[in-house]
C-alpha cells in the first residue's frame, strides 16, 4: 500500500498529514495501518489531521474518530481548506486550527542533559528576621538573609547578598549540595546532616561557597569555577 500519510510530533500531540490524491477510504485505511504498526507508541496520543482541500462529511469524520478511539488515540483537530470539512469538524466539537504559538515545522529545541536540572525558587527581596523559605529544589535569594531568617532547600542555596541567618542545603540528605553567598556569615550552616557555624569575621568579606569535603563543611572563595 502506498504511503498516504505522514505523521510527526508537534506541541499539541501528533500531526497526520494525508494525501488528497487517493480516495478517502484508502487514506483512512493507511492512517489506521500506521497506528496499528506501533500501537503502544500512539496509545494515549492527541491527533491533529491535516486533509488539505479534501471534502469530508461529519459521518466520515465520526467513523474515523471512533476507529481512533478504539486504538486509544483521540482525534483533537482537523485542519482543512474545505468549508465542508471545517463545518463537519466543528459539528463534532473538534478544533479546526492550532494555537498561534505553535510552530509545526520547528520542533522544540532539545535540552542538553547537563542543563536539565531540578526546580528552583527565586526570591527577590531581603529575608528579615522570622521569615522562612522552604523548597524541595534549589533556592536563590536576590537580597540579604538577615539573622533570624531561615532557608531550607532540598538542593543548593545561592544568596546574591549577605547571608546572616540559618541555611540548610541538601535537606533531604544530598551531600553534594552547596551554599553560596556574596557574604557568607550564617548563624548556622547545614548541608545534609553536617552542621557548621560561621567563624569570626576578619577583614573584608568576599564571595564564598560552602560544601562538604572530607566529611565536614568547608567554605572556600567563590570563583565561579
Amino acid at each position: 500500500m502506498p504511503d498516504l500519510v505522514t505523521i510527526k510530533g508537534i506541541r499539541e500531540g501528533l500531526l497526520a498529514t494525508v494525501s488528497d490524491a487517493e480516495a478517502w477510504g484508502a487514506v483512512l485505511g493507511n492512517v489506521l495501518a500506521r497506528l496499528d504498526q506501533t500501537p503502544d507508541f500512539f496509545k494515549g496520543a492527541k491527533l491533529t489531521l491535516a486533509v488539505g482541500p479534501r471534502a469530508i462529511s461529519a459521518a466520515e469524520l465520526g467513523r474515523l474518530r471512533d476507529a481512533l478511539s478504539e486504538r486509544g488515540v483521540s482525534l483533537w483537530a482537523v485542519l482543512s481548506d474545505s468549508g465542508v470539512t471545517t463545518k463537519a469538524a466543528q459539528a463534532l466539537g473538534l478544533n479546526v486550527a492550532l494555537p498561534t504559538t505553535s510552530h509545526i515545522t520547528q520542533p522544540d529545541p532539545e535540552i542538553d542533559p547537563e542543563e536539565a536540572g531540578d526546580t528552583a525558587v527565586l526570591v527577590r527581596r531581603t529575608l528579615r528576621s522570622g521569615r522562612s523559605v522552604r523548597h524541595a529544589g534549589h533556592v536563590v535569594i536576590v537580597g540579604d538573609v538577615n539573622a533570624g531568617a531561615e532557608i531550607v532547600a532540598g538542593g543548593n542555596i545561592v544568596v546574591w547578598g549577605r547571608l546572616r541567618g540559618v541555611a540548610h542545603a541538601g535537606a533531604d540528605g544530598d551531600e553534594a549540595a552547596i551554599v553560596c553567598a556574596l557574604d557568607l556569615a550564617p548563624t548556622q550552616l547545614r548541608i545534609a546532616n553536617k552542621i557548621a557555624t560561621s567563624p569570626s569575621r576578619h577583614g573584608e568579606s568576599k564571595p564564598e561557597v560552602a560544601r562538604i569535603k572530607h566529611g565536614q563543611i568547608i567554605a572556600e572563595r567563590w570563583s565561579g569555577k
